[in-house]
């Protein structure tokens, strides 16, 4: 299968998940994550029509970033990002998904320029697995000293003068069925939704991102209340 071909198989399935669960099709947007794959490769999705792709690391990102710097595209960070990257990564990518630490939501304010502001995701380990990143939230419906913790640490990260918090992002663990990664996107959602609560006077972008679900669960996901999903094998096709 063409990537262009692929790409219009993904988006028909996101219009069908998104009209399932009666939302707008236009109301997620697809991530094409392109981390192992050529400019040659990602131009060719770009010819489908693509716009948005993610990356995983910053040092392979950059060269692909100026190879197609004339193509109009929209760069995410989607991977893990250390503190020492910081530098490379603030103000180069429309928007970071993976700020899984004050300690980073920190350093990438410190090296925005002044006259931009980075626009980020706070990445929440709603599942507890150890090896997946995040800020720790497995237990935060149930016990709220998790919740407050957090909801602390948020408010620090608000009033860094030159980040955007625009929502939540999670990792779903690998599961048999995409219906049993549902429950771990729900609560992501709902934490979303207490965050919106617990700051009320923040505007109405700060909490309206949910990333969440990939080739293997993205229409669940989508079923969530997903806005942006993060695809890259269905489209692609296996790692290179």
């Amino acid at each position: 299968m063409t990537i262009a071909a692929a790409l219009q198989t993904v988006r028909a399935r996101i219009a069908e998940a998104a009209l399932r669960a009666g939302r707008a099709p236009e109301s997620v947007t697809l991530v094409a994550v392109s981390k192992t794959f050529p400019p040659e490769v990602i131009q060719e999705a770009i010819d489908a029509g693509q716009r948005d792709f993610g990356e995983n690391r910053v040092e392979e990102a950059l060269p692909k970033m100026a190879a197609l710097s004339d193509a109009g595209v929209c760069w995410h960070m989607v991977g893990h990002v250390q503190s020492r990257k910081a530098r490379d990564v603030a103000g180069r990518f429309a928007l970071v998904h993976s700020v899984d630490s004050l300690r980073l939501a920190r350093k990438l304010n410190d090296h925005t320029p002044s006259e931009q502001r980075q626009s980020v995701l706070l990445e929440c380990n709603v599942s507890g697995e150890a090896s997946k990143a995040g800020f720790p939230l497995k237990d935060w419906a149930r016990d709220k000293a998790v919740f407050e913790a957090f909801a602390e640490e948020v408010a620090q990260i608000l009033v860094l003068p030159r980040l955007r918090v625009m929502g939540l992002m999670t990792m779903a663990p690998i599961v048999e069925s995409p219906d049993q990664a549902r429950p771990f996107f729900a609560s992501l959602r709902a934490l979303r939704d207490a965050l919106r609560v617990r700051f009320p006077d923040q505007p109405p972008e700060t909490f309206s991102q949910l990333s969440m679900g990939m080739t293997d669960d993205f229409e669940a996901a989508i079923a969530e209340g997903a806005t942006l999903v993060r695809i890259g094998r269905a489209i692609f096709g296996a790692r290179q």
